[in-house]
């Protein structure tokens, strides 16, 4: 009886949220290895199979996902990069004693809680409109960049809103890692003459290179799934230039009626940000010291 009132307890408790991860998860993830492998537009009944020909299109034949691909690459590094460095700063800013602290972390969080699609939509008009006008009433040359308009630009432009978009939540997460920093042991290496810079180097980041596995894991899924901002922001545009691979797959799949190839490309996808993450989260989880 005790087991079983055990058993029953557990299916309570883990049994629906194991129902909708199965439902929602891992039957959609096996219909995705199956189409993958079959000539279908994602409407009509038939369905054929072509085995590995999606695979070797898209390898041999398919430059704009290769292109794709290539831009994905450049702007996840950027973004991975800048995020995780503004959001370590602003939490080494925020951990200093002053006022208004508690409300600058509210504004530099508040970003990220307006959608994606929303966001982008936002700053196209700030782009376009917002400084234009300020680029005429000042005439200078950083605002009268065509930012949405040149590849160079509006791959900048996209990665602007996204670290502003994502270094807030970022801080938080640093914020609360510095929190439990030891405040005796920096104490202490100061009292022997550590200047700031090596206490930053030597004692607060490998104490908090757990935070830093989390937000590099964090970043590099934002960054590799970008879509909404790609979306609302440029459209993949100029001529495909700033297309990232989330915005291919979906233009493959629902805009071209591929669906069979656009599941094999996000099969493709999965399998490279999953060995990227998994390198990564292995390389900085050799790094973490314990308190």
């Amino acid at each position: 009886m005790k087991a079983r009132s055990r058993f029953m307890q557990q299916w309570v408790f883990v049994g629906p949220a194991l129902l909708f991860f199965i439902a929602i998860v891992l039957v959609p993830f096996l219909m995705n290895l199956y189409y993958a492998f079959t000539e279908w537009n994602g409407v009509s009944g038939n369905v054929n199979f072509i085995g590995f020909g999606n695979f070797s299109k898209i390898i041999f034949d398919d430059s704009d996902f290769r292109n794709a691909f290539w831009f994905t690459i450049r702007f996840s590094l950027a973004e991975i990069i800048a995020t995780n460095l503004v959001g370590f700063g602003l939490a080494l800013l925020l951990m200093q004693a002053f006022k208004t602290k508690n409300i600058l972390r509210t504004v530099f969080f508040m970003p990220n809680v307006i959608g994606g699609l929303l966001l982008g939509f936002i700053w196209q008009f700030i782009f376009v409109k917002g400084f234009a006008s300020i680029g005429e009433m000042t005439n200078w040359g950083f605002f009268n960049l065509p930012w949405l308009g040149d590849s160079m630009t509006a791959f900048w432009g996209i990665v602007i809103v996204s670290v502003w978009q994502g270094a807030g939540y970022l801080m938080i997460i640093y914020i609360a890692a510095l929190g439990n920093v030891p405040r005796d042991m920096i104490e202490a290496a100061r009292i022997d003459g550590a200047s700031k810079w090596a206490v930053l180097r030597k004692i607060i980041i490998p104490l908090i290179m757990p935070a830093f596995t989390i937000c590099l894991f964090l970043t590099i899924s934002w960054a590799f799934k970008m879509f909404d901002l790609n979306l609302s922001l440029t459209k993949g545009g100029p001529y495909n230039s700033t297309e990232s691979v989330a915005l291919n797959i979906y233009q493959e799949a629902f805009r071209n009626n591929r669906y069979g190839l656009g599941t094999a490309k996000s099969l493709i996808f999965f399998v490279v940000v999953a060995i990227i993450s998994i390198i990564q989260v292995r390389i900085t989880k050799k790094k973490e010291v314990e308190m």
